[in-house]
């Protein structure tokens, strides 16, 4: 803080004395007369001190980080990457073209946070889930189950995984009764540039809810499961029902139809 002497106040001011200490006045002092001192030679008190010397502003912030050195732009005091990264986007269409809702993902200290918003869906839960194909085609159908969307192609999995293991299996997606649902979660599973490919990358709303491939083994199937024992079964119990999930589940969850489907674009 810059202080000013008695001196230079009196002139300012163009007032009288000035009153040191309970009732005592004194004359103004002659321009060069010396500043006084007390009786044991000490300098006057410090609101009597000569002005000090400002520092020069140099226009930023010389304050080190903690840990000793700013932090570069765009990184965390530790120097990790900052809360804000890569992001991209889809826009959510059903089978006629309409927009009902939008997908979002963001990648914020090394995780993806994903946010999806849908509005005139059906009511109740719903798959959801990435797939390995950025294309959406309503009039693709896969002829084994009549789905449209078909040439999105399978889960998206960076290697050979089953359902609910696939990079791009996320959690059930619930909708109100008036149609609207919101949804929003983090993951490590995948990150943004993993989703813009060659190939691309499609969002896509199922019918029915995702069971997550939770077939608990005392329910029991006729049908094949993903991962037949080796030479298929044999023995007295060959011809008798499977346990727990079988192929169809293992792939998707058993989800149903796909209903609503957007391509991911950079953001």
């Amino acid at each position: 803080m810059l202080r000013t002497p008695h001196l230079a106040l009196a002139a300012t001011l163009g007032a009288g004395a000035l009153a040191i200490g309970p009732a005592t006045a004194t004359s103004p002092q002659p321009p060069d007369a010396p500043m006084p001192t007390d009786t044991a030679g000490r300098d006057p008190a410090p609101d009597d001190t000569a002005d000090e010397v400002a520092p020069t502003p140099t226009g930023e912030d010389e304050s080190p980080a903690p840990g000793g050195s700013p932090s570069p732009a765009g990184t965390d005091q530790g120097g990790s990457p900052g809360a804000a990264g890569a992001s991209a986007q889809a826009e959510l269409k059903d089978v006629d073209g309409k927009s009902v809702g939008s997908f979002s993902v963001e990648e914020e200290n090394g995780r993806s946070v994903v946010t999806v918003t849908v509005t005139g869906l059906p009511a109740g839960f719903h798959g959801f889930h990435l797939h390995g194909k950025g294309v959406c085609d309503p009039d693709a159908v896969d002829p084994a189950t009549g789905s449209p969307f078909a040439d999105a192609g399978p889960h998206l999995s960076f290697e050979s995984a089953s359902h609910p293991d696939h990079n791009g299996d996320m959690p059930d997606l619930l909708v109100d009764r008036n149609g609207g649902g919101t949804a929003s979660f983090v993951t490590d599973r995948f990150r943004v540039d993993q989703l813009l490919d060659a190939d691309g990358t499609a969002v896509i709303v199922h019918e029915k809810p995702d069971n997550q491939a939770n077939i608990p083994d005392r329910y029991s199937h006729g049908g094949d499961t993903a991962s037949p024992a080796p030479g298929g079964r044999v023995g007295p119990d060959a011809d008798s029902p499977r346990k727990g999930p079988d192929a169809e589940t293992l792939e998707a969850g058993d989800s149903g139809r796909r209903i609503a489907c957007g391509t991911i674009a950079r953001r």
